[in-house]
């Protein structure tokens, strides 16, 4: 009988981050197409596998975006592995990477216990909605001029520093494009959109106001061609998801949101994160 050896624990290379975003779609979470460079980029050693006679079987992230705050994502077995502890022992390696900083995660309802055993506390909930964008207004593409100002409102957005992950996420792709909103002091809001294997994904959506947010959101979406897109949109911001919803998008799905440690103070500004991968 051949013996499997013990799984290998290892950090993952940005070629095996896409594999990891393989093994998503495959899960049916629709990652963006150009999403494995920036994800590798917050943060490099954020990524895991667990490897059994040589090949990846389980992948994890824990992105560490501060000394602060880390952010788990992309939790996957392969199905011929699971119930062997091997994705727990992968989690356990993982989360050491996180050290002493405090751990968001969104992940699905049914494993809040699971979560729970490790140290997670449920904090709110996420609705995704998917529909038609509005024709948008003119806005302005990002520049990286504006990485310092953008920053700024992200920070005060999710109450945390990203900037390893933001430079990243706002340096233009073929697939992805970020828009801003002006104010009489500079930008006042921005949102990210990214086409995904499947449609378009709008994120973050960082604005002073609901009107400001959903005029973000459809600018960024027609900004890579989108005429219909998804959103994430947070508890906490239950009129833009009355607007949305008021404008036929549908809820498809729903994730909640879980802290190991102190949570970060968000802010009124935030009406969508950039992922529920990486925050």
């Amino acid at each position: 009988m051949t013996r499997t050896a013990a799984p290998r624990m290892r950090v993952a290379r940005q070629d095996e981050v896409a594999l990891m975003l393989d093994w998503a779609a495959a899960e049916g979470w629709n990652p963006g197409r150009d999403d494995a460079a920036a994800f590798h980029a917050a943060d490099p050693e954020g990524f895991f596998l667990a490897e059994c006679d040589g090949a990846p079987v389980a992948a994890i992230s824990v992105v560490n975006h501060s000394d602060s705050f880390a952010f788990l994502g992309l939790y996957l077995c392969r199905p011929e592995w699971r119930g062997r502890g091997v994705g727990f022992a992968l989690w356990q390696y993982a989360l050491a990477h996180a050290d002493t900083r405090t751990i968001g995660l969104d992940g699905v309802a049914e494993q809040q216990e699971n979560y729970a055993r490790s140290g997670f506390v449920l904090t709110g909930s996420t609705t995704r909605l998917e529909g038609l964008a509005a024709a948008p207004a003119p806005m302005r593409a990002a520049a990286m001029d504006d990485l310092p100002a953008l920053a700024a409102l992200d920070r005060a957005a999710n109450g945390i520093a990203r900037p390893r992950f933001l430079s990243a996420w706002l340096a233009p792709c073929a697939t992805r494009r970020s828009v801003v909103l002006d104010g009489a002091q500079g930008p006042a809001g921005f949102a990210t959109a990214r086409l995904c294997r499947e449609g378009c994904k709008v994120g973050p959506v960082v604005a002073p106001a609901l009107d400001a947010a959903l005029a973000l959101a459809d600018a960024a979406a027609g900004a890579v061609g989108a005429e219909r897109y998804i959103v994430d949109v947070p508890g906490p911001q239950p009129g833009f998801r009355a607007a949305l919803e008021a404008r036929g998008f549908a809820a498809t799905f729903a994730t909640a949101r879980m802290y190991r440690g102190t949570p970060p103070d968000s802010a009124p500004t935030l009406f969508a994160p950039a992922t529920l991968e990486l925050g």
